[in-house]
């Protein structure tokens, strides 16, 4: 070897060469308190049915939804995303159902801050699990998406959600205004307090796919682009940031996370508030899928995967792997 290779005065190895060093200069870290549990919930007793397309998830009733809630917990994470799984026969075009306070989901509200009152409860507001149209927001005889006439439906589904109990009321509709009229609905109805997670940049994905077999909440006909954003964009994400932080929102979203950490990183740079993304359905799928083929470690593939989010810039990570993921955390 040549002398001038010896004579290197900088080697970032050094700073590699143990576990020891590699955690003291590890530049991101991840804890159970970044993290929050999606959980569907169902009518039922003692129902814990398996989603076949998200293997370890299920549709739980109250009282099954209620232990996952205790032992995420237990095991520090602070919230939980509920999710309803509402039958045909409660559908129809105004959603009526969602706001209904003797409902499944208020039910389902109550009954978690009863059981654990310090838990965070984050709850989804958008018509498509009510809606027998499957979209996010009203349909028009002619297809269209209705924004304005949506906005009335989500407010009474976010009052109701805030009347049940609900920590922060989600909008994941997509509808323009949305959480600045919701804001204004919450503010006027004493619920101050009531926090807004804002599903901020919700891109019009192909990773959805379990989590709409989950809810059965597929779109009956055509797609939800004119709503959810075009994957190609960003700066459009930044112009829906702006806008959210205006009209009230506390948190904001970006929807999925592996193929937009650019999106992550671009709104965490500009954001005053907290950026959460949300670990979808079709990317937990794919490590479970794999994992099941040994084609893959799944417990580090699920927490390089989780880092990256983190390093993104992202403060909140919704994810189905958030209870293995804290064990591991935890030992």
């Amino acid at each position: 070897m040549e002398s001038s290779y010896y004579d290197q005065t900088r080697r970032p190895r050094r700073n590699r060469k143990n576990e020891s060093i590699r955690r003291m200069v590890r530049e991101t870290r991840i804890d159970p308190s970044d993290l929050i549990l999606p959980l569907f919930v169902k009518d039922g007793r003692a129902v814990r049915e398996p989603i076949p397309s998200m293997p370890g998830v299920y549709r739980l009733s109250i009282d099954e939804m209620i232990v996952d809630a205790k032992r995420a917990f237990s095991l520090g994470i602070p919230g939980i995303a509920l999710f309803p799984v509402i039958p045909d026969s409660k559908k129809d075009r105004l959603a009526t159902e969602s706001a209904n306070p003797d409902g499944l989901y208020p039910e389902a509200i109550r009954a978690l801050k009863e059981a654990v009152p310090e838990l965070q409860i984050f709850t989804d507001v958008a018509m498509d699990p009510y809606s027998s149209d499957g979209h996010d927001g009203l349909v028009a005889e002619d297809g269209r998406i209705l924004n304005d006439e949506s906005l009335e439906i989500l407010r009474q589904m976010a009052l109701t959600q805030a009347r049940a109990g609900a920590d922060f009321v989600a909008p994941s509709d997509m509808m323009d205004g949305r959480v600045g009229y919701i804001r204004a609905a919450l503010d006027e109805n004493g619920f101050t307090d009531v926090g807004i997670l804002s599903y901020t940049a919700k891109y019009a994905s192909a990773f959805y796919g379990p989590f709409r077999d989950a809810l059965s909440s597929a779109p009956k006909f055509g797609d939800k682009k004119t709503y959810q954003m075009d994957p190609a964009n960003v700066r459009e994400a930044e112009i829906e940031l702006d806008l959210d932080v205006e009209e009230g929102a506390d948190m904001v979203m970006v929807k999925p996370g592996l193929p937009y950490l650019d999106v992550v990183r671009a709104l965490a740079e500009r954001s005053p508030v907290p950026v959460a993304v949300y670990n979808v359905s079709g990317e937990y799928a794919m490590l479970r899928a794999s994992a099941e083929r040994n084609w893959l470690d799944y417990r580090r593939c699920v927490l390089e995967v989780l880092t990256a989010f983190r390093r993104a810039g992202a403060d909140i990570i919704l994810t189905y792997h958030a209870l293995e993921a804290a064990e591991w955390m935890n030992e």
